[in-house]
């Protein structure tokens, strides 16, 4: 193992560039945009050692969220006043009142020859505290939990990744070559991964949930080096899970944040093997030509701004959240010479070995403690997917935000920092701290709690409603209802 960097104030270059990246502007007086503009945006490029730099992309005019202003947004909603019903918790730290936050180390890590895992960590000075390490969704990477890493970093120690083929954990060379002379990568001078030969070190390389499981294995076992409280939204809990599953004795815990059910389109061939002989390529490089000219036609449409701007409409539902950050590190990602055959090896990557619900099995018959943490207006994961879950492990907290998306760590972040703070206060003292919202230890009974949930931002109150789940009876009854809803409006 072999840190590569590690920096918290990075060596820059700074360069005013025109993009087409600016298509979009997110405000930062979160201003509705129904109107968009291009607008000259501040790329900044990071010498790292061993690694292909890449330009960032600081949008230091895109405001509170890309929406078309026709009243189509959820809003958290804002307090007129005192509410003795409403349960006050902490909002993120206030630096321009004096409040400090932790500090974000970015560092590298080498974990095979060619590939290294980008990561971030705070709180790592406290050495006695819990470790929590967060694992990102699809697109995305550590930057996306930034602000559990300084407001939980003053706490804990803890630790995001990127996972291999995501954020910046892109490979540091092309995968492959080309045979052919004077022809480099097929004409795709400007890509990797379109060569038609596989460089030696690559040969294995195909970017799988198997992959990304044993990756977080590593790094728990030589970065970290204790078992962890484990995070993920989206892909990054199917991860959590299935990584849970595979290795109990890393694990204290496991958060899943609007976690996917299902991951992978291609069989395993392990688990079918001749059902995986039907598909001839299984996300290894290199690229088959077929694959190479659809990759080139969808990865155009999907990489666009406007296209990303789109599908951040789609899956935060308060739509006045600050994303400037999340999606300028996106449209960064996007322009990496390996983004698209990346892309390719994912989406064409077999299925794991463990289901989502083998795993979710395994987890509990190695009694893993588990937390379930949903935004209600996800329009992906909906929350009959965490019911189920729920229903499963019916001593698992589940705990249902409104409004929030399929990203609640990031749109509501003073929520999920106060059930994760107190989830896991809760386990450490074994059960003489209550979990949030409960007010028995160990004892969520047999109804449902309704509670809202009101804190500090930016100078005003707000709040959002959070219900917790409580028997297996009214858990299977809310799914019965969510499938009759369903049909109905079906």
């Amino acid at each position: 193992m072999e840190v590569l960097s590690c920096s918290s104030v990075p060596n820059i270059n700074v360069l005013f560039l025109r993009s087409n990246c600016a298509g979009k502007t997110l405000n930062p007086s979160f201003v509705n945009l129904s109107g968009l503009r291009k607008r000259e945006i501040l790329c900044v490029r990071i010498k790292a050692r061993r690694r292909f730099s890449q330009p960032k992309v600081l949008c230091s005019s895109y405001g509170g969220y890309v929406v078309d202003g026709e009243g189509s947004s959820v809003s958290i909603s804002e307090s007129g006043g005192e509410s003795a019903t409403k349960v006050q918790i902490p909002g993120l730290p206030d630096e321009s009142n004096g409040e400090s936050s932790a500090q974000i180390s970015s560092c590298f890590w080498e974990w095979k020859p060619k590939l290294s895992v980008h990561y971030e960590k705070a709180g790592t000075e406290y050495v006695n505290s819990p470790p929590v390490l967060f694992l990102p969704g699809f697109g995305v990477g550590s930057f996306h939990y930034e602000k559990q890493l300084k407001d939980l970093g003053r706490d804990y120690r803890v630790w995001a990744i990127d996972f291999l083929g995501q954020g910046m954990s892109l490979p540091v060379e092309d995968p492959t070559s080309s045979s052919k002379e004077g022809n480099e990568s097929n004409g795709q001078d400007s890509s990797w991964g379109f060569g038609d030969e596989t460089e030696p070190w690559a040969s294995e390389l195909v970017y799988s949930i198997d992959l990304w499981q044993d990756q977080v294995r590593y790094f728990i076992e030589q970065v970290i080096g204790e078992p962890v409280y484990i995070v993920g939204n989206s892909l990054g809990g199917f991860v959590a899970l299935y990584f849970a599953a595979c290795n109990p004795e890393l694990v204290k815990g496991v958060t899943l944040l609007n976690a996917t059910p299902f991951w992978g389109f291609f069989p395993n061939p392990i688990r079918s093997p001749r059902l995986a002989k039907i598909f001839p390529w299984s996300g290894k490089f290199p690229l088959p030509d077929s694959v190479r000219k659809l990759t080139k036609f969808v990865w155009q449409k999907i990489s666009d701004p406007e296209s990303i701007g789109d599908i951040l409409r789609q899956v935060y539902a308060d739509h006045t959240t600050n994303v400037d950050n999340v999606f300028c590190r996106i449209v960064e990602t996007t322009q990496h010479p390996a983004a698209a055959a990346s892309f390719a090896s994912i989406m064409f990557a077999p299925q794991g070995k463990l289901s989502f619900w083998e795993a979710l099995s395994r987890c509990h018959t190695n009694s893993v403690p588990v937390c379930l943490i949903y935004g209600k207006e996800d329009p992906w994961v909906k929350p009959v997917w965490g019911l189920q879950v729920k229903r499963r492990m019916p001593e698992a907290p589940y705990y249902e935000i409104s409004p929030a998306g399929h990203c609640p760590h990031d749109e509501v972040p003073e929520v999920v920092n106060f059930l994760l703070r107190g989830w896991i206060k809760n386990l450490e003292t074994e059960g003489s701290v209550a979990l949030p919202l409960v007010g028995e230890p160990d004892s969520i009974g047999d109804g449902n709690v309704v509670k809202d949930l009101e804190f500090a931002r930016e100078g005003s109150k707000k709040s959002v409603s959070v219900r917790l789940y409580g028997s297996t009876s009214s858990v299977l009854e809310r799914i019965t209802s969510l499938f009759k809803t369903a049909t109905v409006k079906a």
